[in-house]
């Protein structure tokens, strides 16, 4: 079998450097039109954004694992291993789930055959989740699945593919840093999201110190032997019989040098 190349597997996020465009959906109006739609009775919501411009998308998430779907094949089609895609849902299908739950993200203007768009991410582990209809003919329905299960399952060379992976570590990263940054490190006092989840900020109107998602510089590296088609693993000894696993080091050009 041979080994793609690839610099990491969850990489090249494709929402990151459109939603850094000053054409795209602003994280502000995006928020706007996103409370708008789950809160349409809400006067302020519908005086701040009665038309939203752009779609709002939600991609929820179980226990860190992201909806996703595999469509069916077309019938002429050869056999081949299972394609997977995030399964995007309107907020009408996230109810029940507050508006400062939502995460940002990313967006893209309109262009290209697409419509603008605001991307957000949830984490529906505590409630009943959203109401997926498995019944709409796209395969066997969307299901909750384990990042490492989509990473193996895709097709590196299938850029789209590739991007939606890079989107749901993303989120899950994100989603991830929610769930344990709630409380001040400075003071102790409850942090509230902001930014349309993209940052914390302390609630202590004394403090108001502003929290960002932790960013740890690791690195996992696989090395090569291209010719021969090999791959250098390592195992240490609190490894069960027969598991072997990559390297691993903190980001720096020695890493790789040690290795």
């Amino acid at each position: 079998m041979a080994i793609h190349l690839r610099a990491h597997a969850f990489a090249a996020n494709p929402l990151r450097g459109v939603s850094a465009s000053t054409t795209a959906v602003s994280p502000s109006a995006a928020a706007e039109a996103l409370r708008s739609l789950l809160e349409p009775g809400s006067a302020a919501a519908d005086a701040a954004n009665p038309h939203p411009p752009h779609l709002s998308k939600i991609l929820p998430f179980r226990r860190g694992r992201p909806l996703a779907r595999s469509p069916d094949p077309p019938a002429s089609a050869p056999p081949a291993a299972p394609a997977w895609r995030l399964a995007w849902l309107p907020p009408s299908r996230v109810p029940g789930v507050a508006p400062d739950a939502f995460v940002f993200l990313g967006a893209h203007a309109e262009g290209g055959g697409k419509e603008a768009a605001a991307y957000w991410a949830v984490d529906v582990s505590d409630g009943e989740g959203p109401r997926v209809d498995g019944g709409s003919g796209d395969g066997d329905g969307p299901a909750f699945v384990d990042l490492r299960t989509l990473m193996v399952a895709t097709d590196w060379s299938d850029n789209d593919a590739m991007g939606d992976l890079a989107i749901a570590g993303h989120a899950r990263a994100l989603l991830e840093w929610h769930n344990t940054a709630k409380f001040c490190g400075a003071c102790g006092a409850k942090a509230v999201p902001t930014e349309a989840g993209r940052r914390k900020q302390c609630s202590n109107e004394s403090c108001k110190k502003r929290i960002y998602p932790r960013v740890d510089p690791v690195v996992i590296m696989l090395v090569i032997d291209k010719e021969n088609d090999r791959a250098l693993l390592s195992r240490q000894s609190r490894f069960v019989p027969r598991m072997w696993s990559c390297l691993a080091g903190f980001i720096e050009e020695k890493a790789w040098k040690r290795q």
